[in-house]
């Protein structure tokens, strides 16, 4: 990487973090544009060289920090050599929720703004910034995998459930603290994705069937 292109990094990096200070402690309505580029030490035109606006950044930042925590979580995986599907899902969201416990402002920050929309997009830009490339993962780990049904919808669901638990349980202790509620929480993960393993629907209804009968 050339010196012109470490100083836009840089730049880029600043703004990020500034952004990410400011959304977090006034809150992403209550930050401007000028807010962020004063606080950054640059001028406005410098951050519409790499943002739209701040709702853009704000995108960028959920796969900025959603791809360190991926990250991390990753390289633990590979040191435990675990190879089965259900097993790397259920210790990455293991993972993960260790990381948001030890860190309650990122997680406040992921938990109110990570929908699948943004997540979609997370997939894709988190490479700009992180040498994990979410994208590549998640159609190694699923698509390719040629197990399960409908895999988009059994991330959705994962996503949904992992954030909204994680929220409620690790910020407010709703309904119980987040340690007594983990296993459930890992319990429920395999049990989408059981659900949407090719067959596992149609094996259903004819277990039902045979109970009906």
């Amino acid at each position: 990487m050339g010196k012109i292109d470490q100083n836009k990094q840089i730049k880029r990096e600043s703004l990020l973090e500034t952004a990410y200070r400011l959304f977090t402690s006034k809150g992403i309505h209550k930050t401007s544009i000028s807010d962020i580029v004063e606080a950054a030490g640059v001028a406005k035109g410098t951050f519409y060289l790499y943002f739209k606006d701040k709702y853009d950044i704000r995108n960028k930042l959920i796969a900025h920090k959603s791809s360190e925590v991926f990250k991390r979580a990753d390289l633990a995986l590979k040191a435990t050599g675990i190879t089965e599907i259900e097993d790397r899902v259920v210790f990455l969201v293991d993972n993960i929720i260790s990381q948001l416990v030890e860190d309650r402002t990122l997680l406040g920050f992921i938990s109110k703004n990570l929908g699948w929309g943004v997540f979609k997009n997370v997939l894709i830009e988190a490479g700009e910034d992180s040498d994990v490339d979410f994208y590549d993962i998640y159609n190694s780990m699923f698509r390719d995998e040629g197990k399960f049904d409908n895999p988009e919808v059994m991330v959705f669901m994962i996503i949904e459930l992992v954030g909204s638990a994680c929220h409620s349980t690790i910020l407010h202790g709703e309904p119980v603290g987040i340690e007594e509620i983990r296993p459930y929480i890992l319990r429920t993960v395999r049990g989408i994705m059981e659900m949407h393993r090719l067959g596992a629907r149609q094996d259903l209804i004819l277990n039902l069937q045979k109970s009906i009968k």
